[in-house]
């Protein structure tokens, strides 16, 4: 019907051709937004091969179906061009007339040629895994024209104008490659139609292959990003402004001082007065060491009248190994670290030697390791240096190596087979791409997987270009599995390096392995005798169970016979008892937890033998390797991945880094790391532009990280984001001054602490008074300090230190928890205590309930700010918890012993411990009245309950 009523218009009359019929319609209407300079949504309409290749969402024309063509559902819609001159309907009808005709030209050549981008990622997708640079089955490499022309154990792959006689084709065609039987562990899926049909085009055509220009980063002549797209703020160096001049200059202990007066001073306010001495020790030991003030060091420091009192304090503090406990942390989120790998399936395998990046992260924290090798360590560590062919492993090629785990942290399910196709690495690839730019650039980039960035100038193409830069180390054609298995189910390391402890000669280093073999070996027998244990206390409690519930819903004649099924492990029952079973399921199946249920005794017996179990399997240790990420050289090709999709190919790309970071003069340069290097060097590359002193984002994001860590909200208040979608910042002059400032001072990361902790800002009182409440309700000016409650982990560690039950024992691997039926997870006690949050296994199904309730985050794929709630469960978990009674008791023993048994002093020392203070009046009145309450109560439970309510107060939960 569509054609008759084209054959009546006018214009139909003659053949249609791009030149004569369509060009005057896409140069009126199109061409302003989509030419050669300027490529809206990579989309170039002046040419027909600008047509067929289309844009971001693909070819804008496919020849022969208009419904299927994108430039014409979008201008028949009226959706193209925006703005008020639309498509006539008779140009509409044209261009539909034109496409169906087949999008002629006029010009033979001009017709559209299936190239080697449009087969190569194909074969990329369905066959390298087989048949690519590490594995090649029959001696066949799909990664060429000239490879495919060479071909395998077979003969040549293709016969160059002759599809049907090229054996890729015919096996394609006939199911059998890629193998049905391997698909599932290959990770691959099986051509389409469509696809074969494209790569049999490409070989009737004679395999044309084109010369694409390089698509460097840097150049100038960019059509996706202008200069005028650099001028945002953020895209900007920082450049610093001196500080400027205030009214009430005896506030002003520091720049910071002078600049965050001067926009108090604009409103007509200034400074609160500073905080009592009390109260900063106890802001300051948290802040900087995660854990509560000694008493005797308060003492110390309330009785020092000296001037540099408090700055030697804060030296004090950032010398302590606890320093690096509490910050290490807060980079742990940002890596979005986790004892295990996550996944879509929930397996939720754990991660070995995870606990190495941990401890690499604290140890370089305690070291003030400068932020600009901080960095290039966790970015490109294994490029650094010639790891492979060193005489001896140094303590700096170690932390080269375990540092690249900042890029393995986010979630990997691609163990798990069903869950490893390419379309699942890919996720993985944009978890750490996510993770890199959001953490360490304050980039959002992660829409434009799929598009253009909506708000920022991040093409879809600049996606890619970072994709390409680490793909040397993460390529989704050539894929290493986190763990490998065996048709057994056996696990075995994937991507990890050897380990071998710094100074070792490789003879110490055997001899130290045997040892660890020796040692778990001897683990593993006594794990084996726990568990025996257990099982042979366990049966006679299921046997009485099943007994009750024999007699309670079975005919008697059947007993027997069903004690027999139940006796017979499953593999040796026979058919029939099967069937028995099968039917009486619900009588027969009595697990661990039933048989504590039913019995008491055997519960305390169980749940003492399986914390043992649990404590004894962590004293093993872990086969020395190293959760590394590194370049194997030889990536494949990279290529626009049209609306995210790992099956819709556009052009090919080279690596580089987002465009409107660089300043469009100078390219940006790969070279190998080192002479004769089988690396790619990109990621080195990329990280060396990273910490360049000019870069725009890096010190400010870093220096932005700091503060919100101190004052608890950042100077850009979204951290992960300082695009033009993101919260401008309330100080840009004082954020500039800090990022030139943190690089002058060497990147060093406990400058910045104290510049900023010896502030008249951070020694302000917090006290919201009316006229502040007035200026600045949201406290965005700084006029006050802000309060804040502990974090899940200071919570913790604040209690089991002022129990007297924190292990200080740093390093290694993380120590078990025990998840209860219930659901209530506990970390495991050692036999000095708990040790300190950061050291308990964080495994992502298994995270301690304490820390779930006051808001440790799930990483997914990582957090930059965790949020503050305040819910019942917080309450009910520090009144009703076990632990937390349990370290109540150990927190009044403490008390009993220190202070002897004169209630006022119990009582006053036990305010000292838990806040950093003696009660006043009223409070000391209060708890004499409440210990004699008490005592009429619980006798010598008394003071528990006393140190149980303290533990719970807001005076041991908030930091003024």
């Amino acid at each position: 019907m569509r054609l008759v009523v084209l054959a009546c218009l006018p214009f139909a009359v003659h053949a249609q051709t791009f030149e004569a019929d369509i060009v005057p319609i896409l140069k009126s209407k199109c061409y302003q937004c989509h030419n050669a300079k300027v490529k809206t949504k990579d989309l170039n309409l002046t040419s027909l091969d600008g047509v067929f290749k289309g844009g971001e969402s693909g070819p804008a024309v496919v020849p022969g179906q208009r419904d299927d063509s994108v430039l014409y559902r979008l201008v028949s819609s009226g959706k193209m061009p925006p703005g008020p001159t639309p498509l006539t309907a008779k140009e509409i009808a044209a261009l539909g007339a034109w496409i169906d005709s087949g999008a002629r030209s006029a010009s033979p050549s001009a017709a559209r040629k299936v190239t080697q981008h449009d087969v190569i990622p194909l074969l990329l997708l369905h066959c390298r895994s087989r048949h690519g640079a590490q594995k090649r089955e029959a001696g066949l490499d799909v990664r060429t024209k000239a490879s495919l022309l060479k071909g395998g154990k077979s003969g040549p792959a293709i016969v160059l104008a002759k599809p049907e006689e090229s054996l890729a084709i015919q096996k394609l065609r006939a199911g059998t490659m890629p193998p049905k039987a391997g698909l599932l562990n290959a990770g691959v899926k099986p051509m389409s139609a469509a696809e074969i049909d494209k790569l049999a085009s490409w070989i009737a055509q004679g395999g044309p292959e084109v010369a694409l220009e390089p698509d460097i980063a840097g150049t100038a002549a960019d059509p996706l990003v202008t200069s005028n797209d650099r001028q945002f703020w953020s895209f900007r160096p920082p450049k610093a402004s001196p500080a400027p001049r205030v009214r009430n200059a005896a506030q002003v202990r520091n720049p910071i001082d002078a600049f965050i007066l001067q926009k108090l001073e604009a409103k007509g306010s200034a400074l609160s007065p500073a905080t009592g001495k009390l109260t900063l020790i106890r802001r300051a030991t948290f802040d900087l060491t995660g854990l509560p003030p000694d008493p005797q060091r308060v003492k110390t420091f309330l009785a020092d009248a000296r001037p540099k009192a408090y700055d030697e304090l804060i030296d004090e503090l950032l010398a302590s190994s606890a320093y690096g406990e509490k910050w290490g942390r807060h980079w742990l989120d940002v890596a979005g670290y986790s004892d295990s790998e996550g996944g879509k399936l929930s397996a939720d395998l754990p991660r070995a030697n995870a606990w190495r990046y941990r401890d690499y992260v604290i140890r370089a924290l305690n070291a003030d390791k400068p932020y600009d090798r901080f960095l290039l360590e966790q970015i490109a560590g294994d490029e650094l240096a010639d790891y492979e062919h060193a005489p001896v492993m140094t303590p700096e090629l170690a932390d080269n190596l375990i540092a690249t785990g900042f890029l393995r942290m986010a979630g990997d399910s691609t163990s798990e087979r069903e869950v490893n196709f390419t379309e699942d690495r890919l996720d993985v690839i944009a978890d750490e791409i996510e993770v890199l730019t959001s953490g360490v650039m304050g980039f959002t980039m992660k829409c434009a997987r799929c598009h253009t960035h909506k708000y920022d100038p991040i093409p879809h193409r600049d996606y890619y270009r970072l994709a390409a830069l680490l793909k040397g180390a993460y390529d989704e054609h050539d894929w290493i599995t986190p763990v490998t298995t065996d048709r057994y189910g056996k696990y075995f390391p994937g991507r990890f390096l050897p380990y071998v402890e710094p100074g070792l000669t490789p003879f110490q280093a055997l001899e130290r392995e045997r040892e660890r073999e020796a040692s778990d070996r001897e683990l593993q027998e006594q794990v084996k005798a726990l568990n025996t244990e257990l099982k042979e206390k366990q049966e006679p409690v299921k046997k009485k169970i099943l007994e009750q519930r024999l007699l309670a819903s079975v005919p008697k004649e059947l007993h027997e016979q069903l004690r027999t099924v139940f006796a017979t492990p499953s593999a040796k029952r026979t058919e029939a008892q099967e069937a028995i079973a099968g039917k009486y399921e619900k009588i027969l199946k009595i697990d661990a937890e039933d048989a504590k249920q039913a019995d008491p005794a055997f519960r305390l017996q169980a749940e003492d033998l399986e914390k043992r179990i649990k404590l004894t399997e962590a004293k093993r240790i872990p086969e020395p390797k190293i959760r590394a990420l590194w370049d194997r050289g030889d990536p494949s090709p990279t290529y626009i991945l049209l609306r995210g999709s790992a099956a819709s190919f556009g052009p090919p790309v080279h690596p580089g880094p987002p465009a409107v970071l660089m300043d469009g003069r100078a390219p940006f340069e790969i070279k190998a790391p080192w002479p004769g290097a089988k690396k790619t060097g990109r990621r080195l590359a990329f990280a060396r532009a990273l910490v360049r002193p000019d870069h725009p984002l890096t010190a400010r994001v870093m220096v932005n990280r700091i503060w919100r860590h101190h004052f608890r909200t950042g100077i850009v208040k979204s951290l992960g984001n300082f695009g033009k979608a993101g919260v401008p910042p309330t100080h840009p002059e004082l954020l500039d001054w800090l990022s030139t400032e943190f690089v002058r001072q060497g990147w060093r990361m406990k400058a910045m602490h104290r510049l900023m902790m010896t502030s008249n800002t951070y020694r302000q009182g917090s006290q919201l008074t009316p006229d502040l409440e007035r200026v600045d309700p949201e406290n965005k000016l700084l006029g006050r300090m802000p309060l804040r409650r502990l974090e899940a982990e200071e919570v913790a560690d604040a209690m089991l230190q002022v129990a007297g039950r924190l292990d200080r024992s740093p390093f290694g691997p993380p120590d078990p928890v025990i998840a209860r039926r219930d659901g209530l997870v506990t970390p495991l006690a050692t036999e000095k205590g708990w040790r300190r949050s950061i050291y308990v296994n964080q495994r992502r199904t298994e995270m301690p309930s304490l820390f779930e309730s006051f808001d440790l985050p799930a990483m997914n794929p990582a957090c930059l700010d965790r949020t503050e709630s305040i819910v019942a469960t917080q309450a009910l978990h520090l009144l009703n918890n076990g632990m937390v009674d349990d370290l109540a008791r150990y927190f009044a023993d403490r008390v009993k012993r220190e202070a002897g048994t004169d209630p006022a002093r119990q009582i006053d020392h036990a305010y000292s411990l838990a806040i950093g203070r003696a009660p006043n009046q009223e409070e000391r009145a209060a708890s004499l009245e409440a210990l004699e309450k008490f005592s009429g109560i619980d006798g010598p439970g008394a003071l528990r309950k006393l140190c149980h309510t303290l533990l719970n107060s807001a005076s041991f939960l908030y930091i003024d």
